[in-house]
């Protein structure tokens, strides 16, 4: 089993910088950050956590900027999205954006990816809540082109884009691993498209199942790393037994001392689950 961080990053909380070579320093073999652009005032859309938006949705860094932060001060630290909203970005510049982040760190990029829940902050963007999914998928297979076709082109119903010279390529071959995010069946799809890996949320029902289902849908062990876990000794064994091979704490945004002092309480339990 392999243990990770999750969190959001914003102007509150620890320098991402430090944040980085903090979780490396601990042992952590992985960072995933989330991501928000913006939350519009008029946001009518539940928050699927329940109650009030947390504070720390208003106000996140860019995920690319802070990785990149991150891969300076470190040298293994797998470096992971968790998860770019597909839906509200531009495929070229996303494609940049990663194969770039993929160059500095050393081919330690992963690109988590998810379709979004805040309908207001999508249709900002120009987004159609309604066709979200299709959106993302062609914008996927559209970067997917540009990282690996010399002269790199893609035609769909959402995306277009001409032949063209795209550089830098990744450091990874064919790319970087693109890991989706959900449960749906439609999740199942992509990941077993994609290739990469699945990147369910904690407290996802019938985990072992789901996780048999990915992976036979897929034809292969699929990687799953299980994002935004809590610090629950029992909930690891059981993750362990369900097929999980990587757990991402979830990491609560404060400032540095207090941060510090979670990180080393999640890593005193990664040691323990491995005794």
């Amino acid at each position: 089993m392999k243990f990770g961080i999750s969190t959001f990053v914003t102007d509150e909380g620890i320098d991402p910088a430090e944040l980085g070579e903090a979780a490396e320093l601990r042992g952590f073999d992985a960072l995933f950050l989330a991501e928000h652009s913006h939350i519009p005032t008029s946001r009518k859309t539940p928050y699927p956590g329940g109650g009030d938006l947390p504070r720390h949705y208003y106000r996140t860094l860019d995920p690319f900027v802070c990785l990149t932060a991150a891969a300076v001060n470190t040298r293994h630290l797998l470096l992971g999205t968790g998860i770019a909203l597909m839906i509200q970005r531009d495929p070229i510049h996303t494609a940049k954006e990663t194969a770039s982040l993929d160059r500095v760190s050393g081919g330690r990029a992963i690109l988590g990816v998810g379709a979004g829940w805040n309908r207001e902050e999508m249709r900002n963007h120009g987004t159609d809540p309604a066709h979200r999914g299709a959106l993302m998928d062609e914008r996927i297979r559209a970067m997917r082109a540009l990282w690996t076709q010399e002269e790199a082109e893609f035609h769909g119903d959402h995306v277009d884009i001409e032949s063209s010279y795209f550089r830098p390529k990744p450091v990874q071959s064919p790319h970087p691993p693109i890991y989706v995010g959900g449960e749906s069946e439609r999740s199942v799809e992509r990941v077993a498209e994609y290739g990469g890996g699945w990147l369910p949320r904690s407290g996802a029902e019938n985990l072992a199942k789901q996780i048999e289902h990915v992976r036979e849908r897929a034809g292969w062990r699929v990687p799953v790393t299980l994002y935004s876990a809590p610090d629950d000794p029992a909930a690891i064994e059981q993750h362990a037994h369900a097929g999980v091979d990587r757990i991402l704490f979830y990491l609560p945004t404060e400032p540095r001392d207090t941060t510090l002092r979670y990180l080393d309480q999640f890593a005193e339990s990664a040691r323990k689950s491995q005794r």
